[in-house]
């Protein structure tokens, strides 16, 4: 097994490395969803408005951790009545939330649904290997296609040196565009540096605005070439919420999402692909076939015939009089775009994406790539340790920053409150952090919670309790760092919180599970309030933010490990998502052992927020550290060292 170098000797020698670590991820996913199966789930049948039959039932491997499952998924549903076996497939459009821990299944036309049928089902993962398919072919098409790249960008990909190219283009006079914020100086700077080369990276620091930066850079783009803008993220949110930002500038945006997700809805649907084949005018044929489908569930086959047809040469005539199109990484394989040619792409949150997922958009014949991303925060998440070992982690971006391309840094941030950004700033950006907002924005106003120092809202409070192994024996709970999290949000609900403004963060599934349950049986406020806080991993919040962040560390044991807290990353993205006030619960005696733990808790110290007792009489605690000289993590979260970035006055 080859494992992930820098430079590479030509496309065939680049296909060589990353596609046996794709077929090792491809399957181990097999493996892992193949092996999920469950027996005797319980089915509550239900119609939908399009008349498709939904399943509602629990998976109790979903609840308790075990087991991923995202919206679009596809499982299979079999039963066993009257001597004969059923079996039908169908998209998951619900998950289990704090609400609910009831999966919803859309079953697929022509399954022939036994709906009076309620026990005894069993419940299967479809796996499905076409994303994986997409990456091996995007490889293909590097090695085989010659203009499915411009030379400096298959130049930079396989790290071959080559001198640095200027592209001569007409810049705009104003670099800020009507319908987003105004750009403060690092972003124009951003902006204007990316229009003038074949491949840029920027890295967005938390809360530095990427989103209105990226949306900028799209609109010019659009403008100066006149041919549709590929802009892409491995996560359906992030583009949903860069599809958003970009309609807001006037241009046409289509959202190409995977049939599996259309019945699924979201903030940006009205620009998906399918709601804009519905609502053409001047396409009467394709509107009655698309109402009579609605009316009766299905279509003849002639009918079905005909609306294919007429419904893909609508789907094409969208598609190539866009502005832009939106879809995800491994979306940008999809067949409905496999003609285009894409001369500019854009990848929001490039840092989360393997290298060969962020290579499908970019084989569309590319001229002009940008990567946007912070590989200061969370990486790519690849399953097989053996692939993951061999380099699979380590995404495009952070490749190309090890290969002496520096990222264009924005520097202004406006999430935070300025001392919840000091710590942050200091250790992860090398103390570049910006404040965009002054600590007036920052407070609440009505809001009376007593902090240790008033002007830092924020504070470590000293817990104990030992951890345990969770009910699924594979993950850890604290029981008493959940007792203290319910206190901590039962008293903010109280000031006049609401649950939206909270978020708790908790590195382990078990706590995550613990806390929801602990809050519905301890708290003493109505149980609804605790049920709209949002408890979540650190994972999940990455590129989300709350008014206030709980986060409970969890770890607390006699032999000292950290697990997940080891991670210089995932500190970053728990540190970093408040914007009005941050309470972290945990014991500093078993986190100190680790040296940015450490760092961390002495600034705590040092700046009187490390504190001890009941929550109505906390005191300032006096556990003590030995200082240490350590640098600011000079590993810069583990691939930053690797490269510097630019500054905002252009200098290299």
């Amino acid at each position: 097994m080859f494992t992930i170098i820098c430079r590479y000797e030509s496309a065939s020698h680049y296909q060589s490395i990353f596609s046996p670590l794709i077929t090792l991820e491809a399957e181990y996913d097999r493996k892992m969803k193949e092996a999920q199966t469950q027996d005797n789930v319980t089915v509550r049948w239900d119609i939908g408005l399009n008349k498709k039959h939904v399943a509602f039932f629990k998976l109790t491997k979903v609840t308790e951790g075990d087991m991923k499952l995202m919206q679009g998924d596809e499982l299979c549903l079999k039963c066993t009545f009257a001597g004969y076996t059923w079996s039908g497939v169908g998209h998951v459009i619900k998950i289990p939330d704090s609400h609910s821990d009831t999966v919803g299944l859309e079953m697929k036309i022509g399954t022939g649904v036994p709906s009076d049928v309620t026990h005894g089902f069993s419940v299967d993962f479809v796996w499905k290997s076409t994303s994986f398919d997409r990456m091996r072919n995007a490889l293909a098409r590097l090695v085989t296609i010659e203009t499915s790249v411009s030379e400096p960008i298959y130049y930079r990909i396989l790290g071959i040196e080559t001198e640095d190219v200027v592209m001569k283009i007409p810049l705009p006079k104003r670099f800020s565009v009507r319908g987003l914020p105004e750009l403060n100086h690092s972003q124009v700077f951003a902006v204007r540096t990316v229009l003038q080369r074949p491949i840029s990276l920027i890295q967005g620091p938390p809360g530095t605005g990427k989103t209105v930066t990226s949306a900028t850079i799209v609109h010019h783009l659009a403008k100066i070439y006149s041919s549709p803008v590929l802009v892409c993220a491995p996560s359906n949110i992030a583009v949903d919420q860069l599809a958003e930002k970009i309609h807001r500038t006037g241009l046409k945006v289509v959202r190409l999402c995977a049939k599996s997700r259309e019945a699924i809805e979201s903030p940006v649907s009205f620009l998906s692909l399918h709601y804009q084949i519905r609502f053409l005018h001047g396409e009467e044929e394709l509107s009655k076939l698309l109402q009579l489908r609605d009316e009766t569930g299905e279509l003849s086959s002639t009918d079905e015939m005909r609306f294919r047809t007429l419904r893909n040469k609508c789907e094409r005539d969208l598609l190539r009089n866009a502005d832009v199109v939106c879809c995800t990484c491994v979306g940008a394989g999809d067949p409905r775009i496999a003609q285009m040619q894409f001369r500019c792409v854009l990848i929001d949150e490039s840092t989360q994406a393997t290298e060969p997922e962020c290579m499908v958009p970019v084989v569309n014949g590319c001229r002009q790539l940008i990567l946007v991303g912070d590989h200061c925060q969370l990486g790519p998440v690849v399953m097989c340790k053996k692939a993951a070992r061999a380099g699979l982690n380590q995404s495009l971006f952070e490749r190309l920053v090890v290969l002496g391309i520096r990222p264009i840094r924005l520097q202004v941030q406006y999430r935070m409150h300025p001392a919840l950004s000091a710590f942050p700033s200091d250790v992860f950006y090398e103390g570049s952090l910006q404040n965009g907002v002054t600590e007036a924005e920052r407070t609440l106003s009505g809001f009376d919670f007593t902090w240790p120092e008033a002007h830092s809202p924020m504070f470590f409070w000293l817990s104990m309790g030992q951890e345990e192994i969770s009910g699924s024996g594979t993950s850890y709970l604290n029981r008493t760092e959940a007792a203290n999290i319910e206190k901590l949000a039962t008293k903010f609900l109280k000031l006049g919180a609401r649950p939206d403004q909270i978020g708790i963060i908790t590195p382990y599934e078990g706590q995550r599970a613990f806390i929801v349950q602990y809050m519905q049986f301890a708290g003493t406020l109505n149980k609804k309030l605790y049920l709209d806080i949002e408890v979540a991993s650190v994972d999940a919040f990455q590129g989300r933010e709350k008014d206030f962040i709980l986060l409970s560390c969890v770890r607390s044991n006699d032999n000292l490990g950290i697990g997940f807290l080891n991670d210089p990353r995932r500190l970053n993205v728990a540190l970093t998502r408040a914007r009005f006030g941050l309470i972290i619960v945990g014991n500093p005696k078993v986190l100190a052992r680790q040296q940015l733990w450490q760092n961390l808790l002495v600034f705590y110290k040092e700046h009187h927020l490390l504190v001890e007792g009941s929550l109505n009489a906390l005191k300032e605690s006096a556990v003590q550290f030995i200082r240490t000289n350590v640098q600011v993590i000079d590993l810069q979260c583990l691939a930053c060292s690797l490269g510097k970035s630019e500054n905002d006055c252009g200098t290299q």
